[in-house]
């Protein structure tokens, strides 16, 4: 029975992926709103502690170098994140301080404070589905502090965000599958 067991946690370890993921940018004037969607085999828990896993986020952020608390303000977790978005041979370096808002267990604001950006406004929406899958939207308006030329400028903040986002989605699989992992071999000690 253990082993049936074992095999299954394996089972659902390898079949894990997100699925329909999304990225879609479209200019507003000098800004880009951007959203993303993914519908991941994961608790609702798992994703919340990788999306307010702040000071590891450079680890499996593409294009993310730091990422720091540096402090709390009321129910806001101000956080230092710098990184740089590239397309092609156009890259825009990001250094931004964001004020992270949690609204537990379904969504998380963010608010830009200060930084090379004009606008950084967005956040995060968890919402659980059937079947132990849940969607997992960010959704965002953007304004670079330089003015990004007509249509590269869309795609470079697509693109960035795509990236950001897919690595999100990855850690999310990577720490699930972790924890299936640990669950199987736990059960084989039984």
């Amino acid at each position: 029975m253990t082993r049936l067991l074992t095999l299954a946690v394996l089972a659902s370890c390898e079949t894990r992926a997100a699925d329909n993921v999304t990225v879609a940018a479209q200019r507003e004037g000098d800004a880009v709103r951007v959203s993303a969607h993914a519908v991941l085999r994961a608790t609702p828990p798992v994703v919340w502690r990788t999306l307010t896993d702040y000071e590891h986020l450079a680890e499996f952020i593409p294009g993310m170098q730091k990422s720091k608390v540096v402090g709390h303000e009321g129910a806001a977790t101000i956080v230092a994140q710098t990184g740089e978005a590239h397309l092609l041979l156009f890259s825009y370096p990001i250094d931004v301080t964001v004020a992270s808002v949690l609204h537990p267990p379904n969504e998380i604001r963010i608010h830009l404070i200060r930084g090379n950006l004009k606008q950084l406004d967005g956040g995060y929406r968890i919402k659980p589905l059937a079947g132990g899958r849940l969607a997992l939207d960010w959704s965002g308006l953007i304004r670079p502090e330089l003015a990004l030329p007509p249509l590269i400028g869309e795609v470079l903040v697509r693109r960035s965000i795509e990236d950001q986002f897919l690595g999100m989605v990855r850690e999310i699989e990577r720490r699930v599958a972790s924890a299936d992992k640990a669950s199987a071999e736990w059960l084989n000690l039984r």
